[in-house]
């Protein structure tokens, strides 16, 4: 067995595509071997695969030197095949009539041709299979340059690949004019600035001495040590000041993924523009400019400090340079942001209001102000529905909530609108809900994110989404397969969490139809309520919700309550974990098993019907006494919509069949020889049936 290295080096790969890349290329190397029949040990992934923004490598520990010699085995015609089917298989096998093995198979006696393969050197293998993964790596993105044909996320340089470690022999052909190739080698490359010289990678012995050689070069190419480096100096540097960052994780290690040599430092941005909302800071400094910011632990507002994760060896001079030049750089874009806030604030939001007919919100839906009129109106069709609720200030939100899409700071900095309207309502006086609805009415723009937490700020985000939802669906831009390019999957799961959050009940189908019509279109696109249904049931797997549990509740649902769907599900998937639902469930299957079988022989339905007197024995008397308790109860609760709570105890009261069931099946004999009480104990099971299909789909549950 021998060591497998492999590095490649390039111009430098977008930071968040690195980890992915990473994961990609072991992949496929491990897969590539095992296509070769190699055997490998498979590493834990932070000492076998590493990225830095210039280098990827891939240590692969113990791959065996050769293939095992293997039999390969063919098979030919049936042995009773004329013989002219015989005689080609030969030919194509090379071998004669008593070389070949009869066999039985399931689809009879066949011929087969068993040759034995002898496994080929590893060494000899290994060139071709590297070349085949490079050639189909998947990159989001990738170029070509010079002549070349062949494609990879920036210029590459160079291939390492060392094998026991020595460099293996290969090339890979970047196709082009002029037959250029990129031969294996063995030199890798330090840091761009402070150890430009080559690294000799021959006779690497393992993972570390690899992170090793080119840490002395001044590259930390293990991207978990490298965020977390800059982790721990960031966090020190910002409690020296007094502060914690801000930053996210993910911000974070985008930010280490920028570099291979990371040297923080601190920047200070000037007094007056700590004037500009906090968010327009962090765009800036953060989304823009990639820098770490920070917040007082005091009172959690913005530090005017942030850190810069230069590229460099530590050297104070230099960092003095680097520092002040990239605080001329913020400085730059805050005085940009200074005159927007200025500019903007100097009309009310509603000012801006004419200029979003000159946007078109979609072909064939109107411009964007048309939009905001119907956000205004629907959301007085909403409001009614959801608690404390003031039907005016949702409104008035509504027809201000895209307002800002036309301020300078939002033209500048696309990812705060919304937020801008937040700000430019109050500076234009208008109430403190309205200026809330109209900041976060985007919100949930995904998983992670929350809903609105006022009730004006829910009408207003149920109102554009469903508008847009109803838009597209009427101009026929619905999603397909993968693509959904105007995010309706997004806005429909907004429209679920929110009801589901806030615990809601709102007749989306009346909803949806005032919508249509403040389109203009006659009738709502049938095909939007399973597609939020389709929606609700991606969120209840999201939620732990058996996916059978899910399909039962929904598969066959044709009310619009979102609440009451989500509720029966988890209702239900409480209940089938008890003892009493899964012995209901048996009880069940039994019945309706019987029932489908006889009516597939009757080629009827068999109705829910029953004749008392027709009864033989006890256990039927007790299995109709224990469906008449349920049925009582059920006209007890249908003056209104049951919550979960309500819809557990409703299940729970099904669960009580169990037992007469049970009795029921142990006792009497289905299929009686006198035909009207067969009919009678048939009736009964339609009984079961229609009582717990009521509640779902049962024949969905599996296990």
């Amino acid at each position: 067995m021998a060591d497998l290295f492999i590095e490649l080096v390039s111009e430098d790969i977008p930071a968040r595509m690195q980890v992915k890349a990473c994961a990609d290329l072991q992949r496929l190397v491990y897969a590539g071997l095992d296509d070769l029949g190699l055997g490998y040990t498979k590493a834990d992934d932070t000492d076998a695969c590493l990225v830095s923004s210039r280098h990827l490598a891939l240590y692969v520990v113990g791959v065996d030197d050769r293939q095992a010699d293997r039999i390969v085995e063919k098979r030919g015609p049936r042995v009773d095949a004329p013989e002219q089917a015989i005689n080609g298989f030969l030919a194509s096998t090379g071998l004669t009539r008593d070389q070949l093995v009869e066999e039985d198979t399931p689809k009879g006696r066949f011929l087969f041709a068993r040759s034995e393969s002898k496994g080929a050197q590893t060494a000899d293998l290994l060139a071709s299979m590297i070349a085949g993964i490079l050639n189909s790596f998947p990159w989001p993105k990738s170029q070509r340059w010079g002549t070349s044909r062949f494609r990879w996320v920036r210029p590459l340089h160079r291939i390492n690949v060392l094998f026991g470690g020595k460099r293996l022999d290969g090339a890979l052909a970047l196709g082009g004019d002029d037959d250029a190739a990129i031969a294996f080698g063995d030199k890798s490359c330090g840091h761009f600035f402070e150890s430009p010289g080559d690294v000799d990678l021959d006779g690497l012995k393992n993972a570390q001495d690899y992170l090793g050689r080119l840490k002395k070069a001044h590259v930390l190419v293990n991207h978990n040590e490298r965020i977390q480096t800059v982790m721990d100096q960031a966090r020190k540097l910002a409690a020296d000041m007094g502060c914690s960052v801000k930053s996210g994780d993910a911000q974070i290690a985008e930010t280490a993924n920028l570099v291979e040599w990371p040297n923080l430092l601190v920047g200070k941005i000037e007094d007056r523009f700590m004037q500009l909302p906090a968010e327009v800071l962090q765009s800036s400094i953060q989304t823009h400019q990639k820098y770490i910011t920070l917040e007082h632990i005091s009172d959690g507002s913005m530090s005017p400090h942030f850190i810069i994760v230069a590229n460099r060896i530590a050297d104070h001079v230099r960092d003095d340079v680097i520092k002040a030049g990239n605080q001329r750089v913020l400085r730059a874009r805050l005085a940009d942001a200074e005159f927007f806030w200025t500019q903007d604030k100097a009309r009310t939001l509603e000012d801006y209001l004419p200029q979003l007919t000159d946007i078109t919100f979609y072909d064939g839906l109107g411009s964007v102000h048309d939009k905001a009129r119907r956000i205004e109106k629907l959301a007085g069709d909403i409001a009614p529905f959801i608690d404390g609720c003031d039907l005016a200030k949702a409104q008035r939100a509504g027809l201000l909530a895209k307002a800002d899409l036309v301020t300078g700071m939002v033209g500048e900095f696309p990812e705060l609108q919304g937020i801008m309207g937040g700000y430019y309502a109050i500076a234009a006086g208008e109430d403190d809900d309205i200026a809330a609805a109209v900041a976060s009415h985007y919100r949930p723009q995904g998983p992670q994110d929350a809903v609105p937490a006022l009730p004006e700020a829910m009408t207003v985000s149920l109102a554009d989404k469903i508008d847009t939802l109803v838009g597209f669906f009427g101009a026929g831009a619905k999603p397909t397969g993968s693509k959904d390019p105007y995010a309706l999957r997004r806005a429909a799961l907004g429209v679920i969490a929110i009801i589901l959050e806030s615990h809601t009940r709102i007749p989306l189908a009346k909803i949806f139809a005032k919508a249509a019509a403040y389109h203009g279109f006659d009738h709502v696109d049938d095909a939007l309520l399973p597609f939020l249904r389709e929606r609700l049931r991606v969120s209840l797997l999201d939620q732990n919700v058996a996916h059978d549990v899910a399909a039962s509740v929904l598969q066959t649902a044709t009310t619009d309550d979102v609440l009451l769907l989500a509720d029966t599900a988890h209702a239900l998937a409480i209940f089938l974990a008890t003892e009493d639902g899964v012995g209901l469930l048996a009880g069940w299957r039994r019945a309706a098993s019987i029932l489908a079988a006889e009516e597939s022989k009757e080629d009827r339905v068999f109705a829910p019907t029953i004749d008392p007197n027709l009864f033989v024995h006890d256990a039927e008397r007790g299995l109709m006494s224990a469906i008449d308790i349920l049925g009582s109860h059920d006209a007890d609760e249908q003056t209104e919509i049951p919550d979960k709570a309500q819809l557990l105890q409703q299940m729970q009261a099904l669960g009580q069949l169990r037992t007469p069931i049970d009795h029921f099946f142990t006792e009497v004999v289905v299929n009686d020889d006198d035909p009207a009480i067969r009919e009678n104990r048939l009736g009964l099971l339609a009984l079961i049936r229609s009582h717990m299909q009521n509640i779902a789909d049962f024949s969905k549950i599996e296990g």
